[in-house]
């Protein structure tokens, strides 16, 4: 059976069934042939790769064999690799997930899997009252279950730095509290996996807490000196050379530790904006694809007209491509992934492989996503369709076509 694309009509979601409401139940086996996959271990320069849900094959065309059922995919692009996974994103296409009810923010991610290639997405918080806090895990938690894009959430503050606050309210600003952060926790389904804090306003029961549950420190928003952070449990840097004490001669800062840190994973924002294109270039001459992780950083607006928007009850005004609040402070970013994606090769000449790696790899390995990442069998269907030029053409979640 040859067939092309084409998307089914969307379905709403049913929350007793967790697989039925993503419409991720596949009853034959998918196949596409002919293309070069990068697969996150190797590339496969003319390969072919069989999946329903889970890929079951994957190889060079020169151990293929015909299967009766088959239902082979034609595809516009001729390279396939891992779908992304997003470990820091407040929103986007006019939802936020400090607000949206669990339906909409199931239909978000969707949306960016569709038009980004986002198949793996933290939700992402962010400095605001406890109880609202506590919402947004309640609505995050009831839409994992209807959604498995939906893998973990990011806990951006409330537990920074006043001094480095970024685009955050300061009157919200707390203390690491590992009781809050527990109770959180338990009102998510027990989907937090990263959480933003500044070391240096914390003890070490918070961090503790943290490495019991299973959930990665990253430092952000912070203004810790870099010895101090050597004595801190954080392996991970938020939004690296973004509202931190930043790399000085005399003092290496939060920036120095995150580029100078052998196992220190340091996430990068490659709008061009909030880190020029030479900055970049430095950080993954000395980190390697291996220390560097994509991020979008990004807020409602993205995907939306240009003009007034809105983070964290805070109001943002997005012009020429770029998200600041009243003051200019630059406020997230209206970035999406596969532009993310193609900026990280172009502004450092990284190769595609090397691109794979800090887009999807590096992230399913750092949180124990065992079955995303790579397209290897027994691994999840998340499959992205690229053209010559690196555009995406189609998105696989779970085997599932994801339409926009």
């Amino acid at each position: 059976m040859l067939l092309g694309f084409h998307c089914a009509e969307k379905r709403e979601p049913d929350n007793n069934n967790k697989a039925e409401a993503s419409g991720r139940m596949e009853d034959e086996m998918k196949l596409i042939k002919d293309k070069k996959i990068y697969t996150g271990n190797e590339v496969i320069y003319r390969g072919y790769i069989r999946f329903d849900q889970k890929i079951t094959e994957v190889g060079d065309m020169e151990n293929f064999t015909e299967k009766t059922g088959d239902e082979e995919i034609v595809t516009e692009g001729d390279i396939l690799i891992p779908g992304f996974i997003d470990v820091h994103s407040h929103g986007g296409y006019g939802k936020d997930n400090m607000d949206a009810l669990p339906g909409e923010i199931s239909s978000m991610v969707d949306k960016m899997a569709a038009e980004e290639g986002i198949t793996s997405y933290f939700c992402t918080t962010m400095t605001q009252t406890y109880d609202k806090i506590a919402e947004a895990m309640k609505n995050i938690g009831s839409a994992a279950e209807m959604n498995p894009i939906i893998q973990g959430i990011h806990v951006e503050g409330p537990f920074i730095s006043e001094k480095f606050k970024g685009a955050q309210d300061a009157s919200y600003i707390k203390k690491p509290d590992e009781k809050v952060l527990e109770e959180w926790n338990k009102i998510s389904g027990g989907l937090i996996r990263l959480v933003t804090y500044a070391p240096e306003e914390a003890d070490a029961q918070f961090e503790a807490w943290c490495e019991e549950h299973k959930v990665v420190l990253s430092a952000g928003h912070s203004n810790a000196l870099y010895a101090g952070l050597g004595r801190s449990r954080a392996s991970h840097i938020t939004h690296l050379y973004n509202a931190q004490r930043g790399l000085n001669h005399r003092e290496p800062g939060v920036t120095g530790y995150g580029l100078l840190t052998p196992g220190v994973k340091a996430e990068i924002i490659c709008d061009g904006i909030h880190i020029v294109p030479e900055m970049v270039r430095l950080a993954y001459e000395i980190k390697g694809s291996g220390g560097i992780e994509l991020i979008t950083d990004s807020m409602r607006a993205k995907g939306m007209p240009e003009g007034l928007s809105e983070l964290g009850g805070q109001k943002v005004y997005v012009k020429d491509g770029t998200a600041r609040l009243e003051d200019g402070t630059i406020a997230g970013s209206i970035l999406t992934f596969i532009q993310a994606f193609r900026n990280m090769m172009d502004f450092t000449g990284a190769s595609l492989e090397d691109a794979v790696q800090m887009s999807s790899v590096n992230q399913a390995e750092e949180f124990g996503l065992e079955h995303k990442g790579i397209l290897s069998v027994g691994k999840d269907a998340d499959i992205l369709v690229l053209d010559g030029e690196f555009h995406l053409k189609n998105t696989f979640s779970c085997g599932k076509l994801i339409c926009g």
